[in-house]
């Protein structure tokens, strides 16, 4: 087993030397496409269970904060179990908790239960916070050190691609297009209204056990699968400096790279989250729920072009250069989109996207660097601050309520500015 790091300063883990890891990478790769889709989803969920359950805007959020209240409440755990059973291990305890999430809507909407539809995924979302935990670190140490970034970049592209197909899938399978005015449901008889939720609540029923189906079918393809098993060996010098620090939590580029990456997510989460709302709001004409999803797939088309473009330009531009630039890019384009009516609204929310498609994986990056037989930790650490994107959506959706939901775009522009410093100042090593 050879010692690679997820970046230079971080050699604490050894691989077999020799052996091609494109394999190993595909398999880790299809994990971070299905993870996507699965995530995405929400963004259709959200308009879907507001209609079926009547909710507010604020009430629809909460399947965002239930979501990532598994990330936050499993990612630290997730750590310590991978740490004590292996990587390999803790994927499939993490496809076990997917499959377990996804069945679970069901019964949820069998009986119209908004709590047992949280539950479910937050179940679901503490699953992905153990391949997360997992799968990150593990594509940043199988290959060269210093293109890690551009390894984890490329993954991620995968993941992005996922993100683009899920709110595809799920407005074909999950949004009716029938959508009934407020006079039309006024006009409905107790029981036809009771019927009428019942039937947009069970549209979620087959994608989810389709789901559930092909988590299965991974955990018993890895199962049976060779995954090379990473072990962690610290140098006598680096067990020394990190004996004096006692912690990940004494890293500033860490540090900072947690709160970064609760902005970031949040950001990204609470513009998806509304697109269809947003566009509702706007009075796009002739715009259907449907037809409104087909923006979130470019949102998240967006991002996985930008993966692959920033992959590339990796290789000759430092990596916290790219993250600046896209960050403040992205402030300009959602306070240029709350500004605007109509259709170029839409537009520059959506060119955000392409912005965000480098984010997540450099600020992991990042903020892991150096950070040696406390990688794990740091890991669980950023994977836990995932949970912005169950915090931010609510506050954008609290603001709507009580004003709009363009005022309410005004929250992940602030979001991007803490990026844009984390990319210039915070991302340094002390």
């Amino acid at each position: 087993m050879a010692g690679v790091s997820s970046k230079p300063g971080l050699n604490e883990v050894k691989l077999e030397e020799g052996k091609n890891y494109t394999v190993p990478l595909m398999v880790l790769t299809s994990l971070f496409f299905m993870w996507a889709v699965a995530t995405n989803l929400n963004d259709i969920l959200i308009p879907h269970l507001k209609k079926a359950c009547d909710l507010t805007d604020f009430q629809s959020s909460l399947i965002q904060s239930a979501f990532f209240a598994g990330y936050f409440l499993l990612s630290l755990p997730a750590g310590r179990i991978i740490t004590k059973v292996g990587y390999k291990n803790g994927i499939l305890i993490g496809l076990s908790l997917c499959a377990l999430g996804a069945l679970l809507f069901i019964p949820a909407a069998a009986t119209l239960t908004f709590g047992m539809f949280l539950f479910a995924l937050c179940v679901l979302a503490g699953g992905i916070s153990f391949l997360q935990v997992a799968a990150n670190p593990y594509v940043a140490v199988l290959g060269p050190p210093e293109t890690s970034s551009s390894r984890l970049n490329l993954a991620q592209a995968f993941n992005s691609l996922g993100a683009t197909v899920g709110p595809y899938i799920g407005a074909k399978l999950i949004l009716s297009n029938v959508e009934k005015t407020s006079a039309e449901l006024a006009a409905y008889s107790s029981d036809q209204l009771a019927a009428y939720r019942l039937a947009e609540a069970s549209m979620v029923k087959l994608p989810y056990l389709g789901l559930a189906g092909i988590f299965i079918a991974l955990a018993v393809f890895i199962y049976f699968s060779n995954l090379p098993t990473i072990v962690e060996q610290s140098s006598e010098a680096s067990t020394a400096e990190h004996v004096a620090k006692g912690s990940a939590l004494n890293y500033s580029n860490l540090v900072f790279g947690v709160i970064a990456i609760f902005v970031y997510v949040g950001a990204e989460v609470g513009i998806g989250s509304f697109i269809i709302r947003y566009m509702q709001y706007l009075k796009i004409p002739d715009i259907t729920e449907q037809s409104a999803a087909s923006f979130i797939s470019y949102y998240m088309f967006g991002a996985m072009t930008g993966r692959f473009i920033g992959s590339a330009l990796m290789q000759k531009i430092k990596p916290n250069k790219i993250l600046a630039f896209n960050a403040f890019v992205a402030f300009l384009l959602v306070i240029s989109s709350v500004f605007s009516v109509g259709y170029t609204a839409v537009i520059l929310v959506v060119l955000v996207g392409l912005m965000n498609s480098i984010m997540f994986p450099t600020i992991f990056t990042l903020a892991i660097d150096g950070l040696g037989k406390f990688t794990k930790d740091g890991s669980s650490y950023l994977i836990m601050a995932i949970v912005g994107g169950g915090i931010i959506p609510p506050i954008m959706g609290a603001i709507s309520d009580s004003s709009n939901i363009q005022t309410a775009y005004i929250v992940p522009a602030i979001c991007y500015l803490y990026i844009l410093f984390y990319g210039l100042i915070g991302y340094k090593k002390k």
